[in-house]
């Protein structure tokens, strides 16, 4: 059974537009795909990437407006047409509530989805509690009891581990997922994971010169 490590923010507008395609991906290669929500700034600026707030208008535009708006259209992903209001939030909580579930499952699966969906489509606020325990109602928990859980210590340890791994794997960005030990960053790369499930790459062979 292939496997795919799933780096992503509870709050990623690109693990959003990329994750039915995700899924369905999953289901027809049979993939064991382990989540690993991360805390995204400090996965980021580890590898140098600014904060959204230094980088320059025509690149938020382009990158965080124009990209996201296409990628919508093409995956037919309905999508908000601005940025969410409580974007920059604390998800800490959201993501406790995905590591909840269990790293892998079609129940985690689903509530990574409604996640995403919840923010990106209508909005929502994901650091809200009550807005959670809505979702978590919704699908079906018992909203108190997973709230609980996504909130304790040993779920929001595991959140801290999972950023620190990403860090050491040198993830730079959301979604990043990682097939067989070969990572593939941003959802416009799923037709190469697509192809990797299908018939692995070659090993890598290139060399660059040291950085700096």
């Amino acid at each position: 059974m292939p496997v795919i490590e799933y780096i992503y923010s509870a709050h990623s507008a690109f693990a959003y537009l990329g994750s039915a395609e995700l899924n369905k991906l999953c289901a027809e290669f049979h993939v064991k795909l382990i989540h690993k929500p991360v805390l995204l700034s400090p996965v980021v600026e580890a590898q140098g990437s600014q904060p959204f707030r230094s980088r320059t208008q025509a690149h938020v535009d382009y990158f965080f407006g124009r990209e996201i708006e296409r990628w919508a259209e093409y995956r037919n992903v309905p999508i908000i047409n601005f940025r969410p209001t409580y974007h920059d939030a604390d998800y800490s909580l959201a993501s406790g509530m995905v590591l909840a579930l269990g790293a892998t499952g079609t129940t985690t699966d689903v509530m990574a989805h409604a996640l995403l969906e919840s923010h990106w489509r209508y909005d929502a606020d994901l650091s809200n509690p009550q807005t959670l325990a809505k979702l978590a109602d919704a699908l079906g928990h018992d909203a108190d009891a997973l709230m609980d859980h996504a909130a304790s210590e040993t779920v929001q340890d595991k959140l801290q581990e999972n950023s620190i791994w990403a860090q050491e794997q040198g993830v730079f960005g959301s979604p990043t997922y990682i097939v067989d030990g070969d990572p593939f960053y941003g959802q416009d790369r799923l037709a190469l994971v697509e192809r990797a499930l299908s018939q692995p790459f070659a090993a890598t062979t290139w060399s660059n010169p040291p950085v700096g």
